[in-house]
């Protein structure tokens, strides 16, 4: 087996959640959802990591990654905090349903961690850690319980609809919506593969590296979570997830007074300064880094920086304020 996949898989077992139910949600939230008829969550095994004791750390990862993303900083937080880093349904070591069996959207997803957060008795005092996809997820659970946010720790990722200024690049637009999608991602594998060689800039993934990156997507049908993300990118109404989107969007002025450290790789090329700036613009007080030789993989290009980083931010801002006096 490959040594790399091989330690992360003996290091870190992890343990399964069979997602049973949506919880209910606020009504405006509702009003800005549209639950596909073919969702259906009995039964569906969610794969997670939860290690160490101490304050809850929740890191969510991406598209097309997987909770191996974490493993350094998993490996560094473990000692000192609860950490929490689970696969979503699709990906990594989660169950890969059909579409019969699942609606792969935002929405699925973050009723699947709150399901999740919920089954742990974790409602309070939480951190997230949020990259890519998992930026979306976090935030829009967060946007639903403000109150149980006690830090954020931003990383190449959204929480509102596309700037702009951005245009969308031309691989997502071909792995979105064109004739091509399914045969590229799901057949030839393209995303995956083509993420690990190019998303880490400064230093270039092994073979072994990018060999577990990939590892859980390893056929057709285990593939589908992956094209069904890229689909989900919400650009204009109408488009499964783009209110529920909105919503969060418009909420994010409720998280503003979370102590929030952005940690940023300047050579992503999906989630680059537009992106960046718009973070900047609406959470003006957070802590904010730029890598500037780091890609989308911030955390293979500069994996001991990061550590200190958010080693040094959860010290500073504890999750618990002593009382003054």
């Amino acid at each position: 087996m490959n040594p790399v996949l091989e330690e992360f898989l003996s290091s870190h077992p992890g343990r399964d959640l069979v997602i049973r139910s949506a919880k209910e949600r606020p009504l405006a939230e509702q009003a800005a959802t549209k639950r596909s008829d073919q969702s259906d969550l009995r039964g569906l095994r969610l794969h997670y990591i939860d290690e160490g004791e101490g304050e809850p750390v929740v890191m969510l990862h991406g598209n097309p990654s997987w909770s191996f993303l974490y493993r350094n900083l998993l490996g560094a937080l473990r000692g000192s905090h609860r950490v929490i880093v689970p696969d979503h349904i699709g990906c990594g070591l989660s169950e890969k349903p059909g579409d019969s069996r699942y609606a792969y959207t935002l929405q699925s997803r973050v009723d699947d961690l709150e399901e999740l957060l919920d089954h742990l008795g974790l409602d309070r005092e939480l951190t997230l850690v949020l990259h890519d996809w998992g930026g979306m997820i976090g935030m829009t659970y967060a946007a639903r319980h403000p109150e149980r946010i006690a830090r954020l720790v931003v990383t190449n990722t959204a929480a509102f609809r596309k700037p702009e200024s951005k245009p969308l690049p031309w691989a997502l637009s071909v792995c979105r919506s064109s004739f091509l999608a399914a045969p590229l991602v799901r057949g030839a594998n393209v995303f995956c593969r083509g993420t690990a060689l190019i998303g880490s800039k400064q230093k270039h993934m092994s073979r072994e590296l990018r060999a577990a990156y990939v590892h859980p997507y390893d056929s057709w049908a285990h593939r589908i979570a992956i094209l069904r993300f890229v689909q989900d990118i919400p650009l204009r109404t109408g488009d499964p997830s783009y209110d529920l989107v909105s919503w969060t969007e418009e909420r994010l002025h409720l998280l503003r007074s979370v102590p929030m450290l952005i940690l940023w790789g300047m050579k992503d090329f999906v989630f680059d300064h537009h992106f960046l700036e718009e973070w900047e613009r609406r959470f003006p007080a957070a802590r904010v880094h730029r890598f500037a030789r780091a890609g989308h993989y911030l955390f293979e290009d500069e994996v001991g920086p990061i550590t200190s980083l958010v080693q040094q931010f959860l010290a500073a801002e504890p999750a618990i304020q002593e009382p003054v006096g």
